[in-house]
């Protein structure tokens, strides 16, 4: 859970940052099609969205296997215990780029033009309007991204639960705290146990995230 937390945040706010930052520039040929195609993966139920996944890494019976078969090549199995942790990372950042990509642009969005016609005037460049007043400007839009993705990765539960089925070797019942909790009360009726784990994984999520909120705003300060 912490390498997830530690990788897989990071790299989808970062791709979310771009997206928004190269919609806002206005550049973007297509902008209204390019902003709509990478949202709707959010509009995707989490369960489809992993189904259709699980079944493309399919070493046997999906696209990894079709490209083995029609190359003749080896592509890894990512539903193995090596590769598993990185493909539910690649689901749940396909998932949510669109959603962070839209708290980002819509924070874009209300930046007073004059900034950036007063930063022309003094001869800034592109990168230095990024650096200098975009991203203190959405600093506060990226601290509650952040803290969003983080519960997120705390809440991981559909996606390992759905692809257990097709990776039992990679995935046990204790793989994230939400599945651990799951598998303690309804398959273990360990209700007690599963409710001490619960109510200290709301803690621990609470803690964090409010590290995360007091990091961000002293930044901002």
């Amino acid at each position: 859970m912490a390498l997830f937390l530690a990788i897989q945040v990071p790299i989808m706010l970062g791709i979310a940052l771009l997206v928004a930052l190269a919609l806002d520039s206005g550049r973007l040929y297509g902008k209204s099609f390019f902003r709509i195609t990478i949202f709707l993966p959010y509009a995707v139920p989490a369960v489809v969205a992993t189904l259709m996944w699980g079944f493309m890494y399919g070493t046997k019976y999906g696209l990894v296997g079709d490209i083995n078969s029609a190359f003749g090549v080896a592509l890894p199995d990512l539903l193995s215990p090596d590769w598993v942790l990185a493909s539910i990372g690649n689901i749940v950042t396909w998932e949510f780029v669109g959603y962070n990509m839209l708290i980002f642009y819509s924070a874009l969005r209300v930046i007073p033009t004059s900034l950036y016609e007063a930063a022309e005037i003094d001869g800034a460049g592109q990168w230095r309007i990024i650096s200098s007043i975009k991203l203190p400007a959405i600093r506060g839009a990226i601290v509650i991204a952040t803290i969003f993705s983080i519960i997120g990765s705390f809440q991981l539960f559909n996606e390992p639960s759905i692809l257990r089925p097709l990776a039992l070797n990679s995935i046990t019942t204790d793989y994230t705290p939400n599945f651990y909790t799951y598998s303690l009360s309804f398959n273990g009726q360990q209700h007690n146990y599963s409710a001490t784990v619960a109510i200290i994984m709301g803690v621990i999520t609470m803690i964090v995230a409010y590290a995360v909120q007091l990091r961000g705003m002293r930044k901002g300060a």
